[in-house]
Parts: structure tokens; C-alpha cells; sequence
């Protein structure tokens, strides 16, 4: 009966209606569920977010900036074990679908019927999951409607893309953790090495992450990680990808604690400089356009710097008189201190290439993820006896000889407000007439005050300065002479290449060349340099500067303390301020240049004594020997040491400057009426030699003027 009812057309017509009906709009639904999904253009020309690589100037990888951190690897150069361990736990059947695994989607449906979610099991192929990841239109919501969006996404990809594609994207798109994306940046920081170099127990570990990133990653939950990982390998021996021995043998392999050694950032705030740089010039490119940034950094000398910072650190809060909280007791809490404002000692280091500005080193403050600011760029300081440089290069660059006698005797100043400005020695005492030379070497600030004031003028030293590459603002007031004016101590270590290169200053610079992630230079910066000073007047200051470093204030420091031999042609001036609150030490050589400084974020006495030349030089001299002579690190267990980073450079030469005999009470020629143990030799510009010799018989002292 019901046979023959079936047969009549006003039963089976309406019926047909109503399928096609319902056919037709299934299909319509299909066709517009998706009407924000990619393209198949968008899916053909899709690439994925990269982040710029920070490279040192010899090509090592020192950082990378991005929002996801990804590095793409090709699939052929992958070793099989690592695809096989993601194929064994994510889709078991991945070469033998088209996208979508029936049996997977059963299992999904079932959830939803029994649960009424997708709690049960998503049912996700390897391809869905890519589709998913690759663009965020699709969303990660458990829905119905997102997964049909993924199964069209996916269903498009297996049409448009090799299995060996798909799967290549999927590995290079996956999120593996503490926003390390891709397999080849997660094994450099999970396990320090390139992701072809996995073993199956470390592609596994891969693979066991990607189901739950950071539940499943082993710096944070070791037992869950390994669980998961020795699933991952069981899964590989079911389908063959392991025998089961091998799969036991690698279940035994141990897991990371902790992120792996050179996976980092080598030189955090080197790092941010660079990326503050580019990003004003490539906007958010530097974030997703793989840009490759190559820069002056020279991994040595920054591993040098630091070295010799946490020698410094330890030297000075060791000290008897520091009462300061230490860092150690400091950074155990991990509190995050806003702007400059920690508790414990700072310092900064910036070393470079007095001939190009490159920047080989920087170190801008203690603990980069307690505190951001860079000391070495933003940090506004007092310079202490360090200024006293300026103030004598405008004297020898207006014909003042070095061996010009002033009188270290007390001076009295009128201030503003009334009040008499009265100013001391660093040893308190005043030991009367002496040359330029001598007060520079011990860094008197008597001479340094009356040179500058009476003998050179304020407006001349600050054109100085200004002229040599200190932009900060310098009041026209005698103290500054001795310091008083803040400065940046990167512009401290730009004035100072002035010397090192004999007249030419650089600004310093922290970048080479930005490519793109294709290889095509899209900027080369050039070196900006400056003649600012006459190179026999620049010569001659480096002559007083190498005094300083071989006999005056900066001797033991870098010398015995720092260890640097004197077979090493070296310079610089200390600086310290009132009441030991800066320390600092900016000198060179021939081809590297340097600059330290410690004190407290909100100033105050460092220790009663603290000195540039017994807490900043030593730092410098240990940098520079590291440089110029290796390490042993053998008593310590550290293997055979470093070797040098640089050659012993020749010194300074004297060409064009004359070369006399004087006598160093009055300035005049050494003669036979005056001591044979006041004779020292000393350099002069052509034109400001003295031409009268030494008689002081009488007991009375002629002091020669400058022209």
C-alpha cells in the first residue's frame, strides 16, 4: 500500500521538492558560510609573519624581533623523524586523505551528540589545523561554524598546496611556546641547535608541545612534557616510523629545564637600540617582514663587557664602606623597577670603533628585564674630572703648551645667589705651580678651574665640548670645568673618538646594513664623521691622556688592577664627582674605544672613596686586556680561555710635533742651572715650544706665557 502510494507523482514530486530544496540551500549555506574566509589568491599568495633577525657584524644571531618569533625551514632539509613525530600524533592518516579524515569527523560528531561540545575531540586533520592557523578570520572558538570555515579553508589548501607543502607550512606556522613559533626557533631555543639536527626524542617534544604549548612545554611542566613526548614516541613506533626499541631507547633521553645557552639575546640593550632605530625607519615591517639586520655588535667584545661589568659589580659592592642593597639580594624578588629607578649599583659600557662609530659593545644597565633603561643612551650624569678633557683641548688647540705652569692653589668664585663658590682637590690639599701636564695626569681641579676661566674662557671650552659631540646643555659657569654639567655617555664616548682618531670625531652607530628577508640591502648607513679638532693639537692631548693611563689617576686601575700590560698603547681620563656619587673611565687605543661608568639610579654616594679611577678603570683595563690578550680561565675550570680579539696595535705617532727637554717647575728648557730630576721631555705644536732655558739659581721661578 505504501509501495503504490510512493509511485503516485503528488507524493514523490512534493518529496523531490523538498530534497532539492533542501540541497539547494545546504549548498547556498556552504557557499556563503565562508564569504570571510581567504581566497584561493589569498591561500596561493599567503606567507607567513617573520621576524627580523638581529645579526652581530659577523653574521651570528643575536636577536630576533617580531611579534611571533619564526623562523621557516624547507622539508626536505628536515631529517624524516621530525615530520613523522608530528604526522604520528596530530593525523596518523595525513597522506591519505584529502583534508578532511572521515573517521576523525565521526568522532567529532559523536562528541557533539554525546557532550554536546567538542570536548570529546575535534577531530582536526593536520590541514585543518594549518588553515586554522593561518588566518584568524576563521577564528579558534569551538563552534560548528568554525569548524565547517576550517573544513572549506582545508578542503582549498589540499587543491592548492602539495601534501609536502601543507605539511612544511604547518610545521613553520605551529605555536610552540613562550612565543617561539615554527619548529626551527623552537629547537634553537629549546635545545640550542638548527631543527635538522633534532634527534626523534627532540622532534617529538615538538610535536608533544603543539597539542597544549605552554602545559606541554618542559621548561614549565617537566613530568606533563615528558609524558606527552614519550606518547609522541610510542606513536611513531605504531606506525612504524620507530622500532619499538628505538622508541624505548629515546624515551630515556633527557628533557630541557631550561631555554638553551646562545638561544637568546646576546646584548638585550644593544638589541632594543637597534629595533627603536629601524622601526622608526621601516614602521611595523620590522615585526612581520623577516628583515635581516646586520650590525656593528662583535659578540667577543660584548661578552668581554659584560665580564668585566660583573668583575666591577662585585668589586665595588664588596667594598667596605657600600651599604647600598646588592643586586643579588635585589633581583631574587624579579620586581620590575619603573624608568631609573632600582635600588641596587648600575653601570653602563660602550665600546667602538673610534674610526666609524661602530658600536662593538654595549652594556646600558644590570638586569635588562628589571629594568629597560639604557644608561648608556638614556642616562643623564655628571662626568666629574672626565670633562676636564675639553677644557684642556681648547687650551693645546689655542697654543697652550702642556707645559704651562698654574698655580694649584684654592680659588674663590661669586655665585648668583650671593654665595662664594669654593672648591677642592679630590686630595684636599694644594700643592702650587705645575704644569698642565702634571695637573692633568692627577686630575687637579684647581688648574682645571683656572685654566678654563681665566686662561681659555667658559664660552670657549663649552664650543668645545659642543663642537666635539656633547649636545646636552652646558651653563657657562666656572664648575664646569670640573664636571658639573649632565651629559649622555654615549656622547661621552663620541667626543672622546675625537682623540682616538686624532682630530675626527664619529657618531657612534649600532647598524651596517638592513636587508630584506629576500637578501636586497634596503639601507646602508654611512659613517658620519667630523673634523673637529687639529690632529697635533688632538695628538698631543692623547699624550696627556696616555700619561694618565701609565702614571696619573688611571694607572692602577688599568694597569695592575684591570691587568692590562703596558706593551698596550692606551689613554683616557677618570671622572669622579662630588661625594663619590659617578664614577666613570673614558679612554682608547689606537682602534677600539671604551667608556664606563657606575652609580645608583637615584644619585647618591656609591662609598665614601668610591673613585673613577679605583671602580671605572679597572673595568676598562679588564676589557681591553680581554681584547688584546685572551683569557685563561683554567684556574677556574673554564677550559683554555679566550684567545684576542685584536692585535697589539703601533702607538700614536709624534710626527709633526716637537720633541724637547723642559723643566717642570717653570716650563722652560732644560738647562744645566736647573735639577736634573725636573727634567722631563714634552711635546709641543710647532710655533709654542719655549725658546728660554731654565735659571732659577736665585730660588725664583720664571713662568714662560703662551702666545
Amino acid at each position: 500500500m505504501a509501495g503504490r502510494a510512493l509511485r503516485l507523482p503528488w507524493v514523490w514530486v512534493p518529496l523531490l521538492f523538498i530534497l532539492a530544496l533542501g540541497i539547494g540551500f545546504g549548498w547556498g549555506a556552504w557557499r556563503n558560510l565562508c564569504v570571510d574566509c581567504p581566497s584561493i589568491a589569498q591561500i596561493h599568495t599567503w606567507e607567513p609573519q617573520q621576524t627580523s633577525k638581529v645579526f652581530s657584524h659577523d653574521g651570528q644571531l643575536i636577536g630576533e624581533l617580531g611579534i611571533e618569533r619564526r623562523t621557516p625551514v624547507a622539508y626536505q632539509a628536515l631529517p624524516s623523524h621530525v615530520p613523522q613525530a608530528f604526522i604520528a600524533v596530530e593525523d596518523r592518516r595525513f597522506f591519505r586523505h584529502q583534508g578532511v579524515d572521515g573517521r576523525g569527523v565521526a568522532r567529532a560528531v559523536l562528541g557533539v551528540a554525546v557532550t554536546g561540545s567538542f570536548r570529546g575531540g575535534g577531530g582536526s586533520t593536520i590541514t585543518q589545523q594549518l588553515a586554522r592557523n593561518m588566518f584568524e578570520t576563521i577564528g579558534f572558538e569551538k563552534r560548528v561554524e568554525r569548524k565547517l570555515k576550517e573544513l572549506q579553508v582545508a578542503l582549498e589548501l589540499e587543491r592548492a598546496y602539495s601534501k609536502e607543502q601543507i605539511l612544511e607550512a604547518y610545521m613553520n606556522q605551529i605555536n610552540l611556546g613562550h612565543g617561539w613559533w615554527g619548529i626551527q626557533t623552537a629547537a634553537r631555543n629549546y635545545f640550542g641547535k638548527d631543527a635538522l639536527e633534532l634527534n626523534p626524542a627532540e622532534a617529538a617534544m615538538l610535536a608533544a608541545i603543539a597539542n597544549r604549548p605552554m602545559y606541554y612545554s618542559p621548561l614549565r611542566n617537566q613530568d606533563a612534557a615528558r609524558s606527552r613526548r614519550n606518547l609522541v614516541l610510542d606513536r611513531m613506533a605504531r606506525e612504524g616510523f620507530l622500532s619499538r626499541q628505538e622508541a624505548s631507547e629515546w624515551q630515556a633521553h633527557p628533557l630541557p629545564s631550561e631555554r638553551a645557552d646562545g638561544s637568546g639575546t646576546d646584548a638585550p640593550y644593544f638589541t632594543e637600540w637597534v629595533r627603536q632605530i629601524v622601526q622608526s625607519r621601516f614602521g611595523s615591517q620590522v615585526y612581520t617582514g623577516g628583515l635581516q639586520i646586520h650590525t656593528t655588535l662583535d659578540v667577543g667584545m660584548q661578552r668581554a663587557a659584560e665580564g668585566a661589568m660583573e668583575r666591577g659589580f662585585n668589586r665595588v659592592e664588596s667594598r667596605p664602606g657600600f651599604r647600598h642593597p646588592k643586586y643579588e639580594e635585589t633581583a631574587d624578588r624579579r620586581e620590575a623597577f619603573a624608568e631609573s629607578n632600582s635600588p641596587y649599583l648600575q653601570g653602563m659600557f660602550v665600546a667602538l670603533d673610534p674610526h666609524t662609530g661602530s658600536v662593538r659593545a654595549l652594556v646600558g644597565g644590570r638586569d635588562y628585564e628589571q629594568s629597560r633603561f639604557n644608561r648608556a643612551l638614556q642616562a643623564r650624569r655628571q662626568p666629574g674630572s672626565s670633562f676636564k678633557t675639553f677644557v684642556y683641548a681648547a687650551a693645546m688647540a689655542a697654543g697652550i703648551p702642556a707645559s704651562y705652569i698654574l698655580a694649584d692653589a684654592p680659588v674663590v668664585r661669586s655665585q648668583v645667589d650671593g654665595t662664594e663658590w669654593r672648591p677642592q682637590n679630590f686630595s684636599g690639599d694644594f700643592d702650587g705651580d705645575m704644569t698642565l701636564r702634571e695637573a692633568f695626569r692627577r686630575s687637579i681641579n684647581m688648574v682645571a678651574i683656572k685654566l678654563a676661566d681665566e686662561e681659555v674662557g667658559l664660552e670657549t671650552v663649552a664650543q668645545t665640548a659642543r663642537r666635539l659631540g656633547i649636545r646636552t646643555e652646558i651653563p657657562r659657569f666656572p664648575s664646569i670645568a670640573i664636571g658639573s654639567p649632565d651629559v649622555l655617555p654615549i656622547q661621552m664616548a663620541e667626543a672622546y673618538s675625537a682623540f682616538a682618531a686624532l682630530g675626527t670625531k664619529v657618531r657612534p652607530f649600532p647598524i651596517l646594513r638592513v636587508e630584506s628577508a629576500d637578501g636586497e640591502v634596503l639601507w646602508e648607513p654611512q659613517p658620519e664623521r667630523t673634523q673637529v679638532l687639529d690632529p697635533l693639537a688632538a695628538r698631543l692631548m692623547v699624550s696627556l691622556m696616555e700619561d694618565v693611563v701609565d702614571r696619573g689617576t688611571a694607572a692602577n686601575g688599568v694597569r695592575n688592577v684591570g691587568g692590562l700590560p703596558y706593551e698596550v698603547p692606551a689613554a683616557g681620563k677618570t671622572g669622579t664627582t662630588n661625594n663619590s656619587t659617578d664614577v666613570w673611565f673614558v679612554g682608547f687605543t689606537p682602534d677600539i674605544q671604551a667608556a664606563v661608568w657606575f652609580g645608583m639610579d637615584r644619585p647618591q654616594r656609591i662609598y665614601t672613596g668610591a673613585t673613577g679611577g679605583g671602580d671605572a678603570a679597572p673595568v676598562w683595563g679588564d676589557f681591553m686586556r680581554q681584547v688584546y690578550m685572551g683569557t685563561e680561565e683554567e684556574a677556574n675550570g673554564g677550559g683554555g680561555g679566550t684567545p684576542p680579539l685584536l692585535e697589539i696595535p703601533e702607538p700614536w705617532s709624534t710626527e709633526g710635533l716637537i720633541s724637547l727637554q723642559v723643566d717642570n717647575r717653570t716650563g722652560l728648557l732644560a738647562s744645566q742651572w736647573c735639577p736634573e730630576n725636573r727634567r722631563y721631555t714634552e711635546f709641543f705644536l710647532p710655533g709654542t715650544e719655549p725658546t728660554e732655558p731654565c735659571d732659577d739659581t736665585s730660588g725664583r721661578i720664571r713662568v714662560p706665557r703662551w702666545p
